[in-house]
């Protein structure tokens, strides 16, 4: 019999652990798993290192290093055009994913509805749950290449017990930056319903094709009633320090951080040192990293397409959603699982299948994710992996 509590079995082991762990096994090119095989920059490394010789070594403040919540107040205006209080409006949280659980478990209800698009990063649905909360889904579909959802289709999921709409974007994993005219829509549901808008805006950075990231935050109506959330890893190719944050009004706030001193209390300081240093003096390198992923992005891309799936180029963040069934019925296959179990021992190279960031996992068992954060000569590698095990 099970010791794990009831509320976490649905959810069993991440699909990044068990794919992270086939590509470890089979010596498979990592595809999977979302993050970078090179270092972010040394600005932030060096004022990490700087911190922990100068003794800043001890518990950090709840809400976080005066001086990176600074940063982050300067970063949000310059580029979200939102203005915050360092002091009442802005928490740091161990990584984006400890925002989200800290504003689910501080600001909703047992009982209460939270919306969640599909497909969606594995954590939200473990939150929505841990807050005793009921997820309602809005799936975003395919179309002309792209991804997008139905405005009659999320209008039908707000009631009056709804309490949040969970909104990412860009978006992991289709690669999808919410328009303006999405986002209008999104918030009036919300004013009119007198809904939160939770905010996941990591890959805020990362966008491509002259696409451009905009905050629910600066919708007419929004500021008093968003937490933005977003993190320092992926901007920076650092996402093992986990410095992330909450910016929201202080009777929100308020929530997150009653969630977030009983969660992790606080971030390691030197790490708070390295990325206020980063927020503030290495904004150059994103445009760096931003270019190297459009490269990455086109070279993957092409080749993907002349081995037989259909690519839906992304809008922004750093993965590739890309139809199989061709492929996969030349090896006989099916699913997206049966696929993505296949490739590490007989090609080389792991990605993940994206049915299980869905409610309804049939929605996504037509497609791959593949990530290309990456080197280039990793992406060669996999390509060249890739064209050896499925080249027609």
């Amino acid at each position: 019999m099970t010791q794990t509590a009831a509320r976490f079995v649905p959810f069993g082991t991440t699909i990044f652990t068990t794919m992270t762990a086939l590509a470890n096994m089979h010596k498979a090119v990592n595809l999977a798993q979302g993050f970078p095989d090179f270092d972010g920059p040394d600005l932030g490394k060096i004022a990490a290192q700087q911190a922990i010789s100068d003794g800043v070594n001890q518990y950090a403040p709840l809400a976080g290093l005066p001086v990176l919540r600074e940063a982050l107040a300067r970063w949000s205006a310059d580029y979200n055009d939102a203005t915050c209080d360092p002091a009442t409006e802005i928490t740091v949280t161990s990584g984006c994913t400890e925002a989200i659980a800290a504003s689910m478990l501080g600001l909703v209800n047992p009982g209460d509805e939270v919306i969640l698009f599909e497909p969606f990063y594995d954590s939200y649905r473990a939150a929505v749950a841990m807050a005793g909360a009921t997820p309602k889904f809005v799936t975003i579909k395919p179309l002309d290449g792209g991804f997008t959802f139905d405005f009659e289709d999320l209008k039908a999921v707000f009631s009056d017990k709804t309490r949040a709409i969970l909104v990412n974007t860009p978006h992991n994993p289709t690669g999808m930056v919410m328009t303006d005219a999405q986002l209008v829509f999104i918030a009036d549901l919300c004013k009119k319903h007198d809904v939160l808008a939770f905010s996941d805006e990591v890959y805020e950075r990362l966008t491509f094709d002259g696409n451009y990231h905009r905050s629910i935050a600066t919708i007419d109506g929004m500021r008093d009633r968003t937490v933005v959330m977003s993190s320092l890893g992926k901007t920076f190719s650092l996402t093992g320090w986990k410095v992330g944050w909450a910016i929201a009004p202080p009777e929100l706030s308020a929530g997150i951080r009653a969630a977030h001193q009983f969660l992790t209390f606080s971030v390691p300081g030197p790490m708070q040192m390295g990325a206020a240093a980063l927020l503030d003096n290495a904004r150059d390198e994103i445009d760096r990293i931003s270019q190297h992923y459009t490269e990455t992005r086109s070279v993957l891309s092409e080749a993907l397409s002349g081995l037989g799936f259909k690519v839906y180029a992304p809008q922004g963040a750093y993965f590739i959603m890309a139809e199989h069934h061709a492929v996969s019925e030349r090896l006989g296959l099916k699913t997206d699982i049966d696929l993505c179990t296949w490739l590490p021992e007989h090609a080389g190279v792991a990605a993940i299948p994206p049915s299980v960031f869905y409610k309804h996992p049939e929605h996504g068992a037509g497609f791959v994710r593949f990530a290309f954060c990456k080197k280039m000569d990793t992406i060669d590698q996999a390509i060249k992996r890739l064209e050896t095990a499925l080249r027609p």
